[in-house]
Parts: C-alpha cells; structure tokens; sequence
C-alpha cells in the first residue's frame, strides 16, 4: 500500500453513536482498531479524515417519508463530537456531514484529489448505513478501496454480514485491522 495515495477515511465514530447498541463489535472494539489505524497512519504521514454526521439545526438534514419510526427527540449536546480518543489526533483532516455518505455535499473529495489519493480505506459505524454509502459514492468516483471489517460494526450482526460478504467484496477488499497494519508498514 503506497501511503502517499492512501486516506483512512473514519466514519462516525462520535459519542452519540459509539454508546449506541452494535454487532457483531461494540462501539468500544470498533473505537480501539480505529484508534490503532489512525495512530499508525499519521505516524506513517497518511492522510486521515474524520467524519462525523451533525446538524446545525435539524433543517439541514433531509428527512424522507418512510416506514421506519424516526425519532422525534433531540439529541443531547455533544452527541457530535468525535470521541475522546480519536479527537486527540490533531494531524486529521475533520468533516462534517449532513447525511448518510461522507461525499455528498463535503469537500472529501476535493481534498483527496489535491493529495493525489487513489484508495480508500474506510471503517467505523455503521457498517451498512455510514460506511456502506461512503463506499459506493467513492466507488462512483473510481476509488480503490480497503473495507478494515474488524474496525466496523453495524446495528445488528446481519446487517454487517450482509455488507462485509454481499457488497463490499464486489467494490474493494475486506480486511482485517492487523492486515492493514502490515499493508502499511
């Protein structure tokens, strides 16, 4: 793996969705391979991204009709921020979206382009609704991808097979966090 065309790109790994409820992994297992990835990315000289989903005032998020019950609830301040351990990298680009996928309306790629970034490497949470569309806008964007299947995690444990043996293998290479350690080095 060439790390001057490499970006870790960590997907919502913020207080308000780490404490949530996940499978196959714990929010905290998650937290600890990223941690482990972010750490030797930057040591490396990588670019990294973190990326959080937040709302300036619940009017800039697109809220479809659907058949899933959405809370009407707020959420509780500092539900956004990144959590602690990820947060002290300073060397990390930060991103905020609006919406499901990092792409779409953010500057990601143009700063990856600007870096002359060809591949990917995605993990965080969730498994099948943050990572999973980040994967198909950088795969319509003709981005390699390396899918870190331990450093993810999803709602329910299907719903992260489903992604990890249905879709990401038809879009990149799912690995493992030492796999990508030793890709690295």
């Amino acid at each position: 793996m060439n790390k001057d065309k490499t970006a870790l790109v960590v997907i919502d790994l913020q207080n308000g969705i780490v404490n949530s409820q996940h499978a196959p992994y714990t929010g905290a297992q998650v937290v600890e391979k990223a941690t482990k990835l972010v750490n030797t990315f930057t040591k490396n000289g990588a670019f990294v991204a973190l990326v959080r989903v937040s709302s300036f005032d619940g009017k800039d998020w697109f809220v479809p009709q659907t058949d899933a019950n959405r809370s009407a609830s707020g959420f509780p301040d500092g539900w956004d921020h990144y959590v602690p351990e990820l947060d002290a990298f300073q060397k990390t680009y930060r991103i905020t979206k609006r919406q499901w996928g990092a792409f779409f309306g953010t500057d990601l790629d143009l700063q990856l382009r600007r870096r002359g970034i060809d591949t990917l490497v995605l993990c965080g949470i969730s498994t099948g609704i943050g990572v999973d569309t980040t994967a198909r806008e950088a795969y319509a964007r003709a981005y390699q991808q390396i899918f870190v299947e331990d450093a993810m995690t999803a709602s329910t444990k299907e719903e992260h097979d489903h992604c990890i043996t249905h879709i990401f293998p038809r879009i990149g290479n799912v690995r493992t966090t030492d796999e990508v350690l030793a890709m690295l080095k």
